[in-house]
């Protein structure tokens, strides 16, 4: 069956899924692209590889590193002396780092590998304080400051906004559309989980014809291929939860098509 939501489907945010639904929609991207294009161009998977650790690691899937053991307390008997009980252990977990490896997209000109066109897909760790949020952070400042465009992609209602030096819509999901000639305005399509997702162009050199994406036709997709239907509970509420209002809204959405 289909993804009963009208756009994002805020089931695909917990972070049980995130991962397999950001590494098929960059292919999913990537493949709508290349049809799209001459032969100029050709689209590039890449991936940015981070140690994480700690607080960070809660959004990367990782084996349980906590061992709970039990230890019974013994008590010797002398019919000199009584020793005191021993003290019992705690168990703690160790602050283990984990390699974390995030898919983007590089559009280049063939002819020279000159990246034109970087499309980026937020990941959780790039809205929370950490590793993850740093070295996003520092990609993100080279690019701006190079010709090269750039398009963020934020599909995530939980985490910290993206900086901009204006003040942005407070809207669930977003997408920026930088293009390098207009710097330092950008294209802003802000929208909330009962909207569509947004259709718009990917930038490539001037004078050339930039590609359409509908990324709520290739989400679908992503949502089809993947029986994501045959894994979500919409009995449950999702990760992160709604807002009430929307709550509301989703319980009734869900009940008149008899997901739950």
């Amino acid at each position: 069956m289909p993804s009963p939501f009208p756009g994002m489907n805020p089931y695909l945010e917990n972070p049980e899924f995130w991962p397999e639904v950001h590494h098929r929609l960059i292919v999913a991207i990537a493949d709508d692209i290349e049809q799209n294009l001459s032969q100029q161009y050709r689209v590039a998977i890449e991936k940015r590889t981070y140690m994480s650790g700690g607080e960070d690691s809660v959004d990367i899937a990782i084996p349980d590193v906590s061992v709970v053991a039990a230890r019974t307390t013994t008590q010797t008997q002398s019919a000199v002396m009584t020793l005191p009980p021993r003290p019992e252990f705690v168990t703690v977990t160790l602050p283990i780092s984990e390699e974390c490896r995030e898919g983007y997209l590089e559009i280049r000109e063939v002819t020279t590998g000159r990246v034109v066109t970087v499309i980026e897909i937020l990941s959780p760790a790039n809205k929370r304080a950490g590793e993850g949020r740093t070295a996003y952070l520092n990609k993100r400042q080279k690019v701006l400051g190079t010709l090269t465009h750039l398009v963020e992609i934020d599909l995530l209602r939980s985490g910290k906004y993206l900086p901009f030096a204006s003040e942005i819509p407070q809207t669930d999901y977003r997408i920026s559309i930088g293009r390098a000639n207009q710097r330092p305005q950008a294209q802003l399509y802000a929208f909330n989980v009962r909207d569509e997702i947004p259709v718009f162009r990917i930038p490539l050199q001037s004078g050339d014809g930039e590609p359409e994406l509908n990324l709520q036709s290739l989400l679908m997709g992503v949502y089809d291929r993947a029986r994501f239907d045959l894994t979500l509970d919409y009995d449950r509420e999702p990760v992160p939860r709604f807002k009430e209002e929307d709550r509301v809204w989703a319980d009734e959405l869900l009940r008149g098509i008899g997901r739950r």
